[in-house]
């Protein structure tokens, strides 16, 4: 038995919390891999706090973080529950068993959102948080008991006592030193010991889905991508590629685990209004129909003015138009009483696209393939839907299971719930690529050039104004692949030294001229013209 000061015990405490609350998200881990991955607390109070945020905050958080956005959000829930961890020890060293409640209440959350979430079927989602608290309540309780005061630095009192006698100095007490250190370390080697296993066992989980898809040979399309033309590629450094890299290709998601979906074991279901009646296909039904295979720009409604949420594939997949007549769909204008055709995904999301526009005949398809491989998992795997001319968030579903016919004025979507619009078709942009804001370009030459895009309407021209009082100059646009890709454009420039504003606008094929008027992504997408401010010397 030793002596312990106050200020000694309570760092101890706040220790002790830390660890109790280390061994809640590492046995969590553990039972996660036992229910699913996304039961977990962390991974699914993060989903509750995405589904519950304000879009304008989520909005702040894609523009400032892009696609590490999820990953700060994780780690801000970890910093907040170590902090609430370390309070909660300081609490206990007083409060003992207020201390181990407080833990409890805080499972209690998390299996309240486990089980709140869209994608949760099960009251089970709710164990990993729930055994996981229960755990460290003991671990809390009996790690206090341990730096708990005795009667007295040689008392032979057999236990803790929840408080001292008011008289008593802290000199003249006694504390379980050699019992603190061996529960505190086992604690420590327990809890990691269990996290480690659980992280192994929920990596191990998404084995068969990555099996299936390295098993996968994409069919060759019954309706092949015409050849790039040769003069929709410019060189120009500092443009980008006309086709983006799939490692590249930009990913705006609320999922804070990537769905691993066996497509052996994949299936989606067409059911609803208007359906003759329910449609059930497998991965291999649509392998063994007739693909096409487009060229198509896709655009997330987060991007801003100038932003990086806009990349070119060549996709592959089936003709949703096509499965859609085969269930018996009609769109609204031909006598068909759904309006909307609401996709669901694995993760909960729900998407809703007009049925009218993927059913007008532009390449609206379920694509298998990207680039020439199957869909990465970040983006899709097995199966996502992919419409040209619409935002992703009323048209683009990845890990989709199923698809409901039904109306607008009977079911809002995920997004729709949270401010956004219900239909939003593209709109006219342009982005300068190079040179780049800020740069110094030495006087003379100094090429200017980017992308712009319309999808499925085209684009018929570009124009660059150098500073606010300049002429509008029509740039060289590049050859057109098809109305639904952006086209790549250049300028170049006779840079005189000094600051100056380059800005852009483009001219869609109905004539409609991109629009000065600035507007944010909130509700239907950003407007406006992009502009970078340089300096030559």
């Amino acid at each position: 038995m030793k002596n312990l000061s106050r200020g000694v015990r309570l760092p101890l405490a706040a220790l002790s919390g830390l660890l109790a609350g280390f061994a809640a998200l590492a046995v969590a881990e553990l039972v996660s891999a036992a229910v699913r991955p996304e039961s977990g607390p962390v991974i699914a109070v993060g989903g509750a706090a995405i589904d519950r945020t304000p879009p304008a905050v989520k909005d702040w958080a894609i523009r400032h973080f892009g696609t590490n956005d999820k990953i700060v959000l994780q780690l801000g829930i970890l910093a907040v529950l170590a902090l609430l961890a370390l309070i909660l020890g300081v609490i206990a060293l007083r409060y003992r068993r207020a201390g181990a409640v407080g833990v409890l209440a805080f499972g209690v959350v998390g299996a309240l959102a486990a089980t709140g979430r869209a994608d949760s079927t099960s009251m089970t989602d709710a164990l990993p948080s729930v055994i996981g608290a229960v755990i460290a309540a003991g671990v809390l309780y009996v790690l206090i008991g341990r730096l708990a005061v005795r009667a007295g630095p040689s008392s032979a009192v057999p236990g803790p006592v929840e408080a001292p006698d008011a008289g008593t100095t802290a000199e003249e007490r006694g504390w379980d030193r050699r019992g603190f250190v061996v529960a505190a370390t086992a604690a420590a080697a327990a809890s990691a010991g269990a996290g480690l296993l659980g992280r192994s066992l929920n990596g191990s989980r998404g084995q068969g889905a990555v099996t299936s898809r390295s098993k996968v040979v994409l069919p060759r399309p019954a309706s092949p991508a015409l050849p790039i033309p040769a003069g929709a590629v410019l060189h120009t450094p500092g443009i980008s590629p006309f086709v983006t890299p799939n490692a590249d290709f930009y990913r705006v998601d609320t999922a804070l685990v990537v769905p691993k979906v066996d497509a052996t074991t994949w299936h989606l279901k067409i059911h609803g209004e208007g359906v003759s009646g329910p449609l059930t296909v497998t991965f291999q039904d649509l392998l063994n129909r007739r693909l096409i295979e487009r060229d198509i720009t896709l655009t997330c409604v987060s991007n801003e003015v100038g932003g990086p949420y806009v990349g070119n594939a060549r996709w592959i997949g089936v003709p949703l138009a096509d499965l859609l007549k085969e269930a018996g769909v009609k769109p609204p204008s031909r006598g068909g009483p759904a309006d909307q055709l609401v996709a669901r995904s694995v993760d909960g999301m729900t998407i809703g696209s007009p049925v009218e526009d993927v059913m007008d005949g532009r390449d609206a398809m379920l694509a298998i393939g990207m680039n020439g491989q199957p869909l990465p998992f970040v983006h899709g795997f097995p199966v996502r839907m992919v419409v040209p001319g619409l935002y992703g968030y009323v048209s683009a579903c990845k890990w989709i299971r199923d698809l409901e016919l039904t109306t607008f004025d009977a079911y809002d979507s995920y997004w729709v719930k949270r401010s956004w619009a219900r239909k939003a078709p593209i709109k006219t942009e342009s982005r300068i690529d190079t040179p780049k804001p800020f740069a110094r370009p030495k006087a003379g030459t100094v090429m200017i050039a980017g992308v712009a895009w319309a999808q499925h309407r085209g684009i018929d021209r570009v124009e660059v104004r150098v500073d606010d009082d300049g002429l509008w100059m029509r740039a060289d646009l590049a050859a057109e692949d098809t109305t639904d890709t952006w086209r790549q454009w250049s300028l170049p420039w006779k840079a005189t030294p000094g600051p100056h504003t380059l800005t852009a606008r483009a001219t869609d094929r109905t004539g409609q001229v991109q629009t000065e008027q600035r507007a944010q992504t909130i509700p239907d997408g950003a407007s406006g013209w992009h502009s970078v401010v340089v300096t030559v010397d």
